[in-house]
């Protein structure tokens, strides 16, 4: 519920402070007063679109305020945990115009975007006039009032997840279907590759392994003869030779040296053991070098072709094992390839079943609803003075979707005979008014916490059907809030609060204001509206009768 607006130089007001309660608030005044800027204030701090200068002249800065009554289970409090904001003690809602052109939109004073006062907005209020494009006469949300009407949301959420299941299930079919027929282009290449990668069997590590093994054999030739000579000084004829005799000599006269010579043969039997590890790694480093000729050239064949194979692959040799995996793995795709198809179409051929199972059962509903609300419709309709009119909900087939499978429409015919045609077609100004009324009133079941707003519905009408429509009003606003916006006082009169929207002129510069009637000012009002400038005694009587009227009534 709507409980305060506050505005601060906008448009032609200057500072206006406003309290509104539940139930019917009529808002009257002349032609002129700033009923339509006050709503456009309203418009502009819920975020709907406004015209582009709102501020005051010679103003630097205005603001509108807007403060709401939320309960805790009002459908905006998922809309603020959404965007992450919060409201447990109520929602202020505050934009603000500067002079720059510069517009800031705050909830609960934290920054937001104008998309997000947007959609808070419309869950707060609604606004309905014969230009209502944004609910009733916009066919686009026929379905979803007629689906809130019959309370379908639960078979709605089990029709939106088996279509999710539906168009998940058929995607990846189709993913499946373009994946195998891409990779069946490639049938022939796959095979080729992958008996190429088993002919070769590349292993990692297998390079650096015979790169290491090439460069020795090359280097074999050029370094074989030195190591050869190398050997040779350090065997029987060279280095072992000597260290040999020199340990005999010295051990036949060791005794006579008195422990003299002890650290000396020490020294040599460490270096004949030295020397003899030295010719074993000699010996050794020749016999890895000893090779067959043509080792070298089968060598670098498997060298060269492991190489080349991983530039066509454009990886590194030692990646080439994962290669060869996942050239096994498509290869292996293809061949399952036509039982992962024919699983998929049996899951999709269960899913359009499950969907068009629950299609039909919401389509079902829809009808019911449809006959349901067409009933409501043809009682409401004549006390409108609308006793000739139908009114029609057609329910027609649509594309699937998430939704179901229906199209919903509101039509209406308003002579006898004639065909119904689209509401917002058909319908004339004042007729189409009190179509829009009738169907808000018994399509808000359950309007608890929603502000609607309703802007001049009853142009084009008066006398009893004024009257008519100002019931209705007065019906619909019972544990709900209505802002109305009124030139006829049948419909005034009908209002739990009343507030007088007027124009002052006060040293050249023209203000509006509005202020909540009391009794007594109220019945000057009525006969204003009922008399025009000269309000006379007659129209006070004739006011003070239609509001006793309307507190007999009630």
């Amino acid at each position: 519920m709507l409980r305060a607006l506050t505005v601060s130089d906008m448009v032609l007001i200057e500072r206006l402070e406003i309290e509104f309660q539940p139930g019917l608030n009529v808002l009257t005044g002349e032609t002129g007063a700033g009923k339509s800027i006050l709503l456009d204030c309203l418009g502009f701090v819920l975020g709907w679109r406004s015209r582009s200068n709102l501020l005051r002249t010679g103003a630097d800065r205005g603001e509108v305020v807007a403060v709401f009554d939320v309960p805790a289970n009002h459908p905006v409090q998922d809309v603020l945990a959404e965007a992450g904001l919060a409201a447990d003690d109520g929602l202020i809602l505050r934009r603000v115009n500067q002079s720059d052109g510069r517009k800031q939109a705050y909830v609960n004073d934290r920054r937001c975007s104008v998309e997000i006062l947007r959609k808070i907005s419309e869950v707060l209020v609604e606004l309905h006039g014969q230009h209502d494009d944004r609910g009733l006469l916009n066919q686009r949300g026929h379905r979803a009032l007629l689906d809130d009407f019959a309370a379908l949301e639960p078979v709605l959420k089990t029709t939106r997840e088996a279509w999710k299941t539906l168009s998940s299930t058929q995607n990846a079919l189709q993913q499946l279907r373009q994946h195998i027929e891409s990779v069946e282009k490639d049938r022939e290449y796959l095979q080729f590759a992958v008996q190429e990668f088993c002919d070769l069997n590349p292993e990692i590590g297998e390079d650096a392994a015979l790169d290491a093994k090439r460069r020795l054999m090359k280097a074999g030739e050029r370094i074989r003869t030195d190591i050869e000579k190398a050997a040779a000084s350090l065997g029987p004829q060279g280095a072992e030779g000597a260290v040999g005799d020199a340990l005999r000599w010295l051990q036949d006269v060791a005794d006579k040296a008195e422990g003299r010579l002890d650290r000396p043969l020490a020294a040599l039997v460490r270096t004949a053991e030295e020397l003899a590890d030295s010719q074993q790694g000699i010996s050794d480093c020749l016999r890895a070098l000893d090779f067959d000729p043509h080792a070298l050239e089968s060598c670098e064949e498997r060298l060269f072709a492991i190489r080349a194979l991983a530039r066509k692959h454009k990886v590194r040799p030692d990646e080439l094992p994962a290669v060869k995996v996942d050239l096994e793995q498509k290869l292996a795709e293809l061949d399952d390839g036509a039982a992962q198809i024919a699983q998929l179409e049996a899951a999709v051929i269960d899913a359009n079943e499950a969907y068009a199972k629950i299609a039909a059962e919401l389509s079902e509903k829809r009808l019911k609803a449809a006959h349901k609300l067409d009933t409501a419709m043809a009682l409401e309709l004549p006390p409108l003075k609308l006793d000739r009119a139908v009114f029609e909900t057609i329910v027609a087939d649509a594309a699937a979707g998430p939704d179901g499978r229906d199209a919903i429409s509101f039509a209406v015919a308003t002579n006898p005979g004639l065909p119904p045609g689209p509401i917002n077609k058909i319908a004339s100004g004042g007729e189409l008014s009190r179509f829009l009324l009738a169907l808000k009133v018994c399509l808000t079941a359950r309007a608890d916490g929603l502000t609607m707003i309703f802007d001049e519905i009853d142009r084009g009408v008066g006398g009893a059907t004024a009257d008519a429509v100002g019931r209705r009003l007065s019906s619909l606003a019972t544990g709900a809030q209505i802002l109305v916006v009124t030139h006829s006082p049948q419909v005034a009169a009908q209002g739990d609060h009343h507030w007088l929207v007027q124009k002052t002129v006060d040293k050249a510069q023209t203000r509006s204001d509005i202020v909540l009637l009391d009794p007594q000012a109220r019945v000057s009002e009525i006969a204003r509206m009922l008399a025009g400038d000269t309000v006379t005694d007659q129209a006070r009587a004739a006011a003070e009768v239609l509001l006793r009227a309307v507190e007999k009534a009630d």
